[in-house]
């Protein structure tokens, strides 16, 4: 009988692999879903659009991250991106295998606990931030070799995490909740967002955009420009003609330019050529868009 292969010499498509879980249990307030990203080529270059804030674990592979500033930084083995300001490249020597951890708005505020305005657009160290415990969990995760291993490993981490971190304020759950109902609407405005905070809580529009700041790094016109443009790349990558989600924007030209800002793409570009990682976080089956920064799960009459 043939001995079985050790996993690192399982033989697999050198192209990019992809598997998603979502969150379940007690994290599912703070985790959107969990990924293992596995690509064995040598020489690895993509785009990845602007998104809510993510762990990742390095476990094969390294190279960089280029901003939309133009300043690049290396990729290290527990690294943290916060939500960013605009879509960015990437370069990496491969074979790349990483897992990761994607947080929704509250988790970033429960789990990493930096205001995401001073680490937009820049990678966070995380063995920094979690001390000892990343190093060794990064140590553990090259011994496994499924998704289902790794997010057994991680839960506790982040467990022990949302205890060392100050709890979420009710308020701040009361002003993501109205976030995440504004964003779903057509075409939201800056003052509907006003509006529908008020009716909940006494938070005032300066408030509401110093917390827009420390969850998603820009003002409320900067969010709304984020929601927008990634929904139009999400219904025309799914099949919706430029005549269909060219409302919300002054023109065709603007779409197109906002568009390419936060996803790095044009409409043309988003069906043929797209960035594989890019086309899967567009299929809203399998990745939340944006505007799910809190899941309706939430009970605040408990917090």
């Amino acid at each position: 009988m043939k001995p079985a292969q050790p996993a690192e010499e399982i033989d697999r498509d050198p192209g990019p692999q992809i598997d998603f879980r979502k969150a379940e249990g007690a994290l599912i307030p703070h985790v959107e879903s969990y990924y293992l990203y596995r690509h064995d080529a040598d020489a690895i270059e993509g785009i990845e659009r602007v998104d809510l804030g993510q762990l990742r674990f390095v476990i094969k592979g390294e190279g960089e991250v280029i901003f939309p500033d133009g300043h690049a930084e290396k990729t290290r083995r527990v690294m943290i991106n916060g939500p960013g300001t605009a879509a960015a490249q990437y370069r990496i020597r491969g074979p790349f295998h990483c897992f990761g951890v994607s947080l929704r708005a509250i988790g970033w505020k429960a789990l990493i606990g930096l205001p995401a305005y001073k680490v937009a657009d820049h990678i966070v160290d995380g063995e920094k931030l979690f001390c000892e415990q990343a190093g060794l969990l990064w140590q553990q995760l090259h011994k496994m070799e499924t998704l289902d291993e790794m997010v057994a490993a991680i839960e506790p981490l982040l467990k022990m995490r949302q205890l060392e971190v100050k709890p979420v304020p009710t308020a701040h759950l009361v002003f993501l909740r109205a976030v995440r109902e504004w964003a779903a609407t057509n075409d939201p405005t800056i003052d509907d967002l006003y509006v529908r905070i008020r009716k909940s809580s006494n938070i005032g529009e300066r408030q509401v955009q110093r917390l827009c700041k420390d969850y998603f790094a820009g003002s409320p016109a900067h969010l709304k420009r984020k929601f927008r443009a990634i929904g139009a790349a999400m219904r025309i990558y799914q099949g919706a003609s430029v005549d269909e989600v060219v409302e919300p924007f002054s023109d065709q030209s603007h779409m197109i330019n906002e568009i390419k800002q936060f996803t790095g793409h044009t409409p043309t570009s988003l069906r043929a050529g797209i960035d594989p990682v890019l086309a899967v976080t567009l299929d809203n089956e399998t990745f939340h868009f944006l505007p799910d920064v809190i899941p309706e799960s939430v009970d605040l009459r408990r917090r």
